[in-house]
């Protein structure tokens, strides 16, 4: 199945650099490109999209109030949206996801973590930057979890080294480099450890991580 992709974003060369990050997978097509959050609307309804990749900040229409209206919680028939930004603010992640977005990605986040959140959205899981998760989990977290100790830990040694590293907001790529793996490698891991936890994705591993006082 190839995964259909609008893009919703006002400047030119980040819809060409996603286009062309997207367009090189072999199951993923931008079958449209938006430069406000109206047309972002317009193309919606015509090509019903499987995926759509928003900006927060664009003329007419900003991407939160698109979201709200394609996967907001009275949307009869909502669409998977993904929101991309260059602003981290909290403020932005929550309303984002009260809207009823599946990811919430930082334009830095790089073209694998971009590839990453529309696989998520597809499969209808959450997918959000791990520095954003990082600090969403810190504020979240009580004033003292368990003593790490006292914690049963299902995971081997290496795996729960890996668990760390997603907590702290690591990319495979970034815990690779850091245990002197290869980033496919770390991948694997990782789904094991999704597995084990029974977790949907790197969101339950780091909140794991937090709940269990293991952070480093």
């Amino acid at each position: 199945m190839t995964i259909r992709i609008l893009l919703a974003d006002d400047q030119e060369s980040v819809r060409a650099g996603f286009r062309l990050i997207l367009d090189s997978q072999p199951d993923m097509e931008v079958v449209g490109e938006a430069p406000d959050g109206v047309k972002a609307l317009e193309l919606a309804a015509k090509l019903r999209p499987d995926v759509v990749l928003a900006d927060i900040r664009m003329p007419r229409l900003d991407g939160l109030e698109v979201t709200r209206r394609l996967a907001g919680p009275e949307v009869s028939d909502p669409l998977r949206v993904v929101v991309v930004t260059t602003f981290d603010l909290d403020e932005y992640v929550h309303t984002a996801l009260r809207n009823g977005a599946c990811g919430f990605l930082l334009k830095r986040s790089g073209p694998a973590l971009l590839v990453e959140a529309v696989r998520a959205a597809v499969a209808g899981e959450t997918m959000i930057s791990p520095s954003v998760t990082v600090r969403l989990l810190k504020h979240l977290r009580g004033p003292a979890g368990p003593d790490p100790a006292s914690v049963t830990v299902p995971l081997t040694d290496r795996e729960t080294e890996i668990a760390r590293l997603v907590a702290k907001g690591l990319t495979n790529a970034e815990i690779g480099t850091e245990l002197f793996i290869s980033a496919g490698t770390a991948k694997t891991h990782i789904a094991n450890i999704q597995r084990k936890l029974d977790v949907r994705n790197r969101v339950g591993i780091a909140a794991w991580v937090w709940d269990n006082g293991l952070a480093a």
